[in-house]
């Protein structure tokens, strides 16, 4: 069946498999049956609240089994999820709150050593409900959805600056997690792991593959090397999916050599550059236990998975690129000017297709800049195409800092930088990382007749901000003037150069 909404993906494993596994987390596992009625209990709550179609609700939660039985009800009632990541703290719920306009927000009344309810509620944008206070509550009929309805609200890397919000359509992103299963050799019997969180674009790929083919999806709370590793062993992973920064300290600390293998079909690795010496150590790695194999995925919040490798890739393919596109989409490299290049040469990176989303959230301006007068839209990275058709990466149009995969926008942490005493000028450039791929150097230029702070005084302005403490630099340089612009602004490009 093609153009299901989730709810109707969820009944249907419900009614086909119901005792087939849906989720694995630690000891627990949840049938198809046992998800469908606790994701129905939960919908029933919402509705007692009042929550119906076209309605948004902000869920912060980790990866845990009630984050996917919530967004599963939040689909049966017609409703729209916003994910919020972890990290996020008052400074980023402020901006992505009052921009979405959300109804509810729903996360948890402690998580380590903050508090997401608290925070939450102090903002005074929308009415606050802590999982550990969720009704639950006799669901009843779910709300007649169509296809084009709207179900899932994403953010672009800008949060307190100028965030950008991707509204997105049931057919667009579960047709293209669909198509991805058969691409990838995913089936029934397959058990798929994100290291990612499920708030990020990547984990929610996952999970609608593993809806659509009926895998069961196995759940990591939060990433640690060991823990990654124990759960891969502990569930018989088949398909995982992480980046660089989860596989390389795996690799250094000797895990997968004292972790069972046998079952993986494929590792998947995406989110940041994928160096092919790691990509080939991490398949060396599987095949010395069995016959997995190393792919890689480019995607965005704004399509989903755009191209991946298939496991049937050749090994140059596989380790040496993002693969070709994802079924119905199409790539082309451009130039400047917007004229397509040939294969092999580096341009910016245009796709279109059925899982392209339509535009920006209240934000025509963007929504303008973001398509091309034929309907092409500009993802913002460079890259070549090889005669193949395989996608290699080369780098980011904007300067934008991706961190292990978490891409943001350094003009927020600069606002607050640059109210520091001592500080006249501050600007965030990323610089390589063997682990992360890449991390934040602040470069700042001294107020006159002040003090120089240090790399702790930034963090504690920050800290006392609310910032996300992935967003922290952690390199600091001093410069005595800041090049810039005729039109005044700093020329990052420039100081990127100083930091080779």
């Amino acid at each position: 069946m093609t153009d299901l909404t989730l709810w109707q993906l969820v009944e249907r494993r419900a009614n086909e498999a119901p005792g087939a596994p849906a989720l694995l987390f630690g000891d627990a596992r949840w049938s198809n049956a046992e998800f469908r009625e606790r994701a129905a209990r939960l919908a029933g709550g919402l509705r007692a609240l009042g929550i119906g179609r076209g309605d948004v609700i902000a869920v912060q939660l980790p990866n845990i089994p009630e984050y996917l039985a919530a967004y599963a009800a939040i689909c049966a009632l017609g409703a729209v999820m916003q994910t919020i990541h972890m990290p996020y703290r008052r400074a980023e719920l402020q901006a992505l709150l009052a921009h979405s306009k959300a109804n509810f927000f729903l996360c948890l009344s402690q998580f380590k050593d903050e508090r997401p309810a608290a925070e939450a509620r102090a903002l005074n944008l929308a009415k606050v409900i802590a999982l550990e206070d969720f009704p639950s509550t006799d669901f009843g009929q779910p709300a007649d959805c169509t296809p084009d309805d709207r179900f899932l609200l994403l953010y672009t890397s800008g949060t307190t600056d100028n965030p950008k919000g991707v509204p997105l359509s049931y057919r667009g992103f579960l047709n293209n997690g669909r198509d991805a299963g058969p691409e990838l050799e995913v089936g029934a019997e397959d058990v798929l792991l994100s290291a990612a969180p499920l708030t990020h674009l990547y984990g929610l790929f996952v999970y609608h593959v593993a809806l659509s083919s009926g895998a069961a999806m196995s759940l990591l709370p939060a990433f640690t090397p060991p823990d990654l590793a124990a759960t891969m062993a502990k569930h018989r992973a088949t398909g995982i999916f992480a980046g660089p920064a989860h596989f390389k300290p795996m690799l250094d600390a000797g895990l997968l050599d004292k972790t069972d293998l046998s079952s993986v079909k494929f590792v998947c690795l995406s989110g940041s550059a994928v160096a092919p010496a790691l990509a080939a150590a991490v398949e060396q790695k599987l095949q010395a236990q069995g016959k997995g194999r190393t792919i890689q995925l480019w995607g965005m919040s704004e399509l989903q998975a755009g191209a991946y490798c298939r496991p049937r890739d050749s090994e140059d393919v596989r380790h040496g690129s993002a693969g070709a596109a994802s079924q119905g989409t199409a790539l082309r490299v451009v130039d400047d000017a917007g004229a397509p290049l040939p294969s092999n040469t580096e341009g910016r990176l245009q796709v279109k297709g059925p899982s392209v989303f339509a535009g920006y959230l209240d934000n025509p301006a963007a929504t303008r800049d973001a398509f091309t007068p034929d309907g092409w839209f500009e993802t913002g990275d460079t890259a070549r195409l090889t005669l193949g058709g395989h996608l290699q990466l080369t780098g980011r149009v904007k300067e934008i800092i991706n961190r292990g995969g978490v891409k943001y926008s350094p003009i927020d942490v600069e606002a607050i930088l640059e109210r520091v005493p001592g500080i006249a000028r501050a600007a965030l450039v990323p610089y390589a990382d063997a682990v992360l791929g890449e991390k934040a150097c602040v470069f700042i230029q001294p107020a006159a007749d002040a003090p120089a702070p240090t790399l702790a005084d930034l963090t504690c302005a920050l800290d006392a901000a609310g910032i996300a403490k992935f967003k922290w630099p952690e390199r600091l340089e001093t410069i005595a003037a800041m090049p810039l612009t005729p039109t005044q602004k700093i020329m990052r490009g420039r100081l990127r150069a100083l930091l080779k």
